[in-house]
């Protein structure tokens, strides 16, 4: 074998193993209806953020949310599902990584409604209102996961 074809060989057998230990991205599935422009605005907040986004245009996103088991006062615009944990409405991606990170009891994280100054539902020159994140679990349970103050 010749020297360079050695050298060769070696570096692609040092390389192999930094290339099997890379960092996997996860995967989150995004259950939305086709017409939702602040649906598109949260799956980009989430890639921006190195999360792997498959987009689901469904009908009605309500099914998704009962089987997944999201309360139906939890409600927003679109339904999510990663690693096993359900996510309703505008769930800031460090929140994600964090309920990834600390894996609580629970079923998954909502941000109900539609507070303006949450990751999809920016609007520029305007006020960001408070919003909570909750940690929703079986038969009701409810906490406050993280709490967002609202800025003029």
């Amino acid at each position: 074998m010749k020297r360079r074809t050695l050298v060769k060989a070696m570096l692609i057998g040092l390389a192999a193993p930094s290339l099997a230990h890379a960092e996997k991205k996860t995967q989150i599935d995004v259950f939305k209806t086709s017409s939702c422009g602040c649906c598109a605005d949260w799956i980009s907040h989430l890639e921006h953020n190195g999360f792997v986004v498959i987009a689901h245009n469904v009908p009605k996103t309500g099914p998704y949310r009962l089987r997944f088991g999201v309360p139906p006062d939890m409600a927003s615009c679109h339904t999510a599902m990663v690693d096993g944990y359900a996510l309703e409405g505008h769930v800031p991606a460090q929140e994600i990584r964090r309920l990834l990170a600390e894996r609580p009891k629970g079923i998954g994280l909502a941000v109900p409604g539609m507070p303006v100054g949450s990751p999809g539902m920016e609007v520029e020159g305007t006020r960001r209102d408070a919003f909570d994140v909750i940690l929703f679990g079986e038969e009701g349970s409810r906490k406050v996961y993280q709490h967002y103050d609202a800025r003029s």
